[in-house]
């Protein structure tokens, strides 16, 4: 692997910023230390553990290569460290544990996926979205005792989306106050996704309610074809409420992300 400083040097000619995905500690320190050019460095991260200022927070690790870019790029857009046409220097991994890939990246090159939008400008709380990915991105790799399954979550805004849907069987969360992310209650939401119909999850991620079924009109809402109703309904909720609707598909196992009406995440769980 190249040194530090020979990495620096081949791009800090070419680029306006550099962006170091997940870096050891001892990576950034010597990276951003080097004293021969004013180039920003933009760490991307779950957590900020090197203490960077700039620094970008990464919700999910993202091990599609692509989608861990492009949140790191529009987070920083939003942020306004960088601007429209800055090109930028990604230093990421994709075999090793340690940062072992550089990628150039023109800013306006790309397009806007909403990715950043889903967690940083949605109601509910940061990590109550990654802790529904992360739930439905392991009941894509298990099923339900070996089964594929499919499965529908409602986060945020959930006084609305209650108004917008109506209960299929009785609510096993009625009157209980536990929250998505925990394991216990992970594996009673598993269970209870044998059975139709969709899960409200509040801003905080508290489950308000199991089985319902959404009643938001459908039209406009544009799917791509094979994708069936639990699609539909999520993203015509998403449309009409400030919710945002995570959907595991139970026919070819991808997990889906809708915002405002339209896909702005697709992740395959065998991925993860």
């Amino acid at each position: 692997m190249a040194d530090v400083s020979d990495l620096r040097e081949r791009v800090v000619g070419e680029v306006d910023a550099v962006f170091l995905f997940s870096p050891s500690a001892a990576f950034h320190e010597r990276f951003a230390t080097l004293d021969d050019t004013n180039l920003d460095v933009v760490v991307v991260a779950p957590d900020n553990g090197v203490g960077a200022d700039p620094f970008v927070e990464l919700p999910l690790e993202f091990e599609n290569v692509a989608d861990r870019i492009r949140f790191g790029l529009e987070g920083a857009l939003e942020g306004n460290l960088i601007a429209e046409g800055d090109e930028i220097a990604c230093a990421t991994r994709i075999f090793d544990e340690e940062i072992d890939t550089l990628t150039c990246v023109r800013v306006n090159s790309f397009s806007r996926s909403g990715i950043y939008s889903l967690f940083a400008e949605s109601r509910a709380e940061p990590s109550v979205v990654r802790n529904v990915l992360e739930l439905a991105i392991e009941l894509g790799k298990k099923g339900q005792k070996g089964k594929p399954v499919g499965a529908l979550f409602i986060v945020g805004d959930a006084g609305k989306v209650m108004n917008k849907s109506r209960p299929l069987s009785y609510n096993p969360f009625e009157k209980s106050h536990v929250h998505v992310g925990d394991a216990i209650v992970n594996v009673m939401v598993k269970e209870f996704t044998r059975l139709d119909g969709a899960f409200v999850i509040s801003d905080s991620g508290k489950i308000v309610s199991a089985y319902r079924y959404l009643e938001p009109a459908a039209e406009g809402v544009d799917i791509p074809k094979g994708l069936g109703a639990r699609h539909m309904a999520g993203g015509a909720i998403t449309r009409d409420t400030n919710a945002i609707a995570v959907v595991l598909s139970e026919s070819d196992g991808m997990v889906r992300a809708f915002k405002a009406g339209e896909i702005v995440l697709e992740v395959d769980p065998e991925e993860y």
